[in-house]
């Protein structure tokens, strides 16, 4: 029954063109649920199961709210894309608030400090992260058409929420990114020779031109060392470089730079929008290579701003 349902799952996820990260993370939240309902069908339960488990993640799994969040998500979308089952209160489930919180900011010295205990690729992809204002998931997925070295551009595609934008190249970055795809194409050679050298295609993509997965334009900007079949289709391909690896040595450098902020990568791209504002450029432009969809997500920054320059003297002084 469980397996037959999560079929059912992967099956909607992958018709509306869903990653795959989001596919096994609806995928192990369904199967979760199930489980601590003691494999109940969903289509025999309704708003008091989900509430209840919800509940217990909360309380006795201490998740945040955003994972409780995902998981809601997860079982929204079984009930209304699989079981097609009127949502009726169970779409009006409240949502865990999550607690405002101010992003971590590295100083321009900190910034520094940290890329100089990083190299080679590690280096190149967290400086993208804060020189263009990417998510690590953005660098990541970057392919060699991505980058716009006449324009100074390079296009963000299918960014959070799905969408396509634009950010700028730092010139520092120009001649390090030539040399990456540089090698990048002796990996993409070698590979030909081998009798692979497919990459994984956007599904859409993937559908209308399935011959451009040996395409040089679509290789990722930072493959990974070695090839893999693709968990979807079977196809042996080279896949880019995972994210955990990126990770873990940014946080290695931030220990080494003897730093104590508990940062992260994606404290690169807050300190990307926070020292934009300190140099002058306004919010709009700032919101529009962050790819914001609201101008209010981006005045967060603002606040870090007023947080670090409080302009009240104290008392003891």
């Amino acid at each position: 029954m469980a397996l037959k349902l999560l079929d059912q799952v992967r099956e909607a996820v992958r018709l509306r063109h869903l990653s795959h990260r989001t596919e096994e993370a609806y995928v192990g939240w369904i199967k979760r649920f199930v489980l601590f309902h003691h494999k109940r069908h969903p289509s025999e339960m309704g708003e008091t199961e989900i509430r209840t488990f919800l509940s217990h993640l909360a309380q006795h799994k201490f998740v945040s709210s955003s994972t409780q969040n995902q998981a809601l998500n997860a079982l929204v979308f079984l009930y209304a894309r699989v079981l097609k089952k009127p949502l009726g209160a169970i779409g009006a489930i409240e949502r865990a608030k999550r607690s405002p919180r101010l992003p971590v900011v590295f100083s321009k010295q900190e910034v520094h400090g940290i890329l100089g205990q990083l190299d080679g690729t590690h280096k190149l992809i967290t400086s993208l992260l804060y020189g263009a204002g990417l998510r690590l998931l953005e660098a990541l997925r970057l392919r060699v058409h991505d980058i716009d070295f006449d324009n100074s551009v390079i296009i963000v595609r299918q960014g959070k929420g799905n969408k396509d934008r634009r950010t700028v190249i730092p010139q520092s970055l120009v001649q390090p990114l030539r040399l990456q795809i540089e090698q990048v194409k002796l990996v993409y050679r070698q590979d030909l020779a081998a009798g692979y050298g497919d990459v994984v295609l956007p599904d859409a993509f993937q559908i209308k031109s399935p011959n451009a997965s040996k395409e040089f334009g679509w290789q990722f900007v930072f493959p990974a060392s070695k090839r893999t079949a693709d968990p979807r289709t079977g196809l042996v391909v080279r896949h880019h470089l995972h994210d955990s690896a990126v990770q873990r040595a940014v946080k290695e450098a931030i220990a080494k730079a003897r730093i104590l902020k508990h940062g992260s990568c994606h404290s690169f791209r807050h300190s990307f929008a926070t020292h934009l504002l300190e140099d002058g450029y306004d919010i709009r432009t700032v919101q529009e290579l962050l790819g914001h969809s609201d101008v209010r997500t981006t005045m967060v920054y603002t606040h870090v701003l007023s947080k670090n320059r409080i302009a009240v003297k104290s008392p003891l002084d």
